[in-house]
């Protein structure tokens, strides 16, 4: 029997897949659910593992969506008694006044869980994000960028990034006040917390040192204590108080071709899709007419069943067809036909999906209640096991990338994996 060390809201899945990880690698036993469990299945959560968490998807919604997503979650949560709610946000602070605001999330945390300081830390160095005196940092291709000027987030088709102070960032937000603690404070930090005048405070990490810091400083505030950060954060408040869970293991049994389904955009996504084609697997751009999927489901069985890897992508997509469906409906409904037809069929049981918010939405058209760790093979990437009703999405492994995440070669690695 355990007792609940914390509990975490994740704002897309890829991003709430990565918490896990992080909690995982440093001990602590985890679930986490797609969609708001019940009260009964939260409490049974709660009382055998360390941390639970729900994968959602307020990064892609308005404040008035935010609301009906993130506050039922927030209350669920605080309502097991766990002394730290993490909201999960990506590292690199994806947010807007108009979509996924962490403004708004401050001021319904203050509501709901606590109306204290909020930390905020968005770090993450082991994945190439930075930040240091409140301003945030994220390499790309090896080269670090000042965040407003990282070729992916400074372009980015939703939330693109032109600051990259976070406390002024997300003071854009939110009528609250937003500050910054520097690393040159981290000396008294738990006291800086407790007694800072703004609403939410901006966190310095460089290295994995100032992660566990800032983990040590939040462990010692008064519970509940709701955080915002990455899984640099969740990173952090593991390494301050390490559990006694099994190693997560390293790989999985064969798993035959592979079937990849994306929705994101991403420079690094197409290097990958690109790798892959030269590597002889069948790529093909998403069908989106609902017309057209039994097209695309019989040429991805084909080559499936054939032995060849296969690869969906939106990038090439065509839209100007969807009538009143937005694009991201679009793409997660055909994505999740395939999934679900070549998992029907048998034809591969190791699937790639590409971009947070595609993964939070075929996740849940396919009926899936919750995730756990089957493998991580090498850094961030980790093969989940499906929990649903349906046996034949029982028998999946999914790997859930998002958009920036991987080497050129992922796919082709991740096609190789076996144990």
């Amino acid at each position: 029997m355990s007792e609940i060390r914390a509990t975490f809201y994740g704002d897309d899945f890829t991003g709430s897949v990565d918490a896990l990880l992080q909690f995982a690698r440093r001990g602590w036993s985890s679930r986490l659910f797609t969609t708001l469990p019940t009260a009964d299945a939260l409490r049974a959560a709660a009382e055998t593992v360390d941390v639970v968490g729900i994968a959602g998807i307020a990064r892609s919604l308005s404040p008035q969506q935010m609301d009906a997503e993130v506050i039922p979650a927030l209350q669920a949560l605080v309502a097991t008694g766990a002394p730290i709610v993490q909201y999960k946000a990506c590292s690199t602070a994806d947010s807007s006044p108009a979509i996924g605001s962490l403004g708004r999330v401050i001021e319904i945390a203050r509501d709901v869980v606590a109306a204290r300081p909020v930390p905020m830390l968005f770090a993450q160095p082991d994945f190439g994000r930075y930040t240091l005196f409140g301003t945030h940092f994220a390499s790309e291709n090896g080269i670090v960028h000042r965040l407003d000027r990282q070729p992916t987030m400074s372009t980015h088709p939703s939330t693109p990034m032109t600051e990259a102070d976070l406390a002024i960032h997300i003071g854009r937000q939110t009528a609250l006040p937003i500050g910054s603690v520097p690393l040159t404070a981290y000396g008294s930090l738990t006291e800086r917390l407790g007694d800072a005048d703004e609403a939410a405070v901006v966190l310095d990490a460089v290295t994995d040192d100032d992660l566990l810091t800032v983990g040590a400083a939040l462990h010692d505030l008064p519970s509940p204590v709701f955080a915002i950060g990455s899984g640099g954060l969740s990173q952090g408040l593991a390494a301050a108080s390490p559990g006694t869970a099994s190693t997560v293991p390293t790989a999985t049994p064969a798993a035959g071709p592979v079937l990849v389904v994306s929705g994101s955009r991403s420079p690094q996504t197409r290097r990958q899709v690109e790798a892959a084609a030269a590597a002889g697997w069948l790529v093909r751009p998403l069908l989106l007419g609902a017309d057209d999927q039994a097209e695309a489901t019989e040429a991805a069985l084909d080559a499936l069943i054939s032995g060849r890897s296969v690869v969906f992508t939106s990038a090439d997509a065509d839209t100007t067809s969807l009538g009143d469906r937005s694009v991201l409906e679009a793409i997660a409904e055909a994505a999740g036909a395939l999934v679900l037809a070549a998992a029907r069929a048998g034809a591969a049981r190791r699937v790639i999906v590409c971009g947070g918010d595609t993964s939070s939405r075929i996740t849940r058209l396919l009926g899936i209640d919750a995730l756990s760790i089957a493998a991580n093979p090498w850094g961030n990437v980790v093969l989940l096991r499906p929990h649903a009703d349906d046996t034949d999405v029982n028998a999946l492994e999914l790997l859930l990338k998002g958009g920036q995440v991987g080497v050129d070669s992922l796919f082709l690695d991740a096609a190789a994996l076996d144990v």
